[in-house]
């Protein structure tokens, strides 16, 4: 468990799966920046099964708050790769705050979490996140985290029926 002053980090657990199917197509949950589509029903349950939606190359911890031990939303991680080999692998991470939980500082602490827990588990050099350019929010969470805005990448997220632009953050190893 990794663990922060406001929240905690951990695994889901097979008990956690009712409420992340609810959550999986709840358009107030996962906001206009978090909704991709609608998920197939058992489609949860069947990525608990198949690796416990954790992995070396992605994976998916809880958020919870210390205060009440209640599931405040997600983290997630993916490997990336800019060139062969293992030397040239980052990791992409993300986020979903349940709506009553935004604004309470949980995001940024539970991203400084993660990125802390992958430079710790993995010979990386890079953890990055992106977000659209109009969510603010998360903007001022990553850089609480400890990122650093990159720059801005044009018409690159395919949502909601449109092309949207997203600003690069990352935090390298030693910041």
């Amino acid at each position: 468990m990794l663990q922060g002053e406001l929240v905690y980090l951990r695994p889901p657990r097979a008990q956690d799966l009712p409420l992340l199917a609810d959550r999986a197509n709840d358009v107030t949950y996962l906001t206009d920046y978090n909704f991709f589509g609608l998920r197939r029903a058992g489609q949860v349950e069947e990525s608990f099964r198949d690796d416990g939606l954790l992995g070396i190359d992605h994976g998916t911890l809880l958020v919870v708050t210390r205060d009440g031990d209640e599931i405040a939303g997600d983290v997630s991680y993916r490997r990336v790769r800019y060139g062969p080999g293992d030397a040239s692998a980052a990791y992409n991470i993300g986020i979903t705050l349940a709506p009553e939980r935004r604004g309470q500082g949980y995001g940024s602490e539970a991203q400084r979490l993660l990125a802390d827990y992958l430079f710790a588990t993995f010979p990386i050099m890079r953890v990055e996140a992106s977000t659209d350019c109009e969510n603010h929010a998360e903007q001022r969470a990553l850089e609480k985290a400890g990122f650093n805005r990159e720059g801005v990448l044009r018409k690159t997220q395919w949502r909601n029926g449109a092309w949207h632009d997203l600003v690069v953050y990352s935090r390298i190893r030693g910041d």
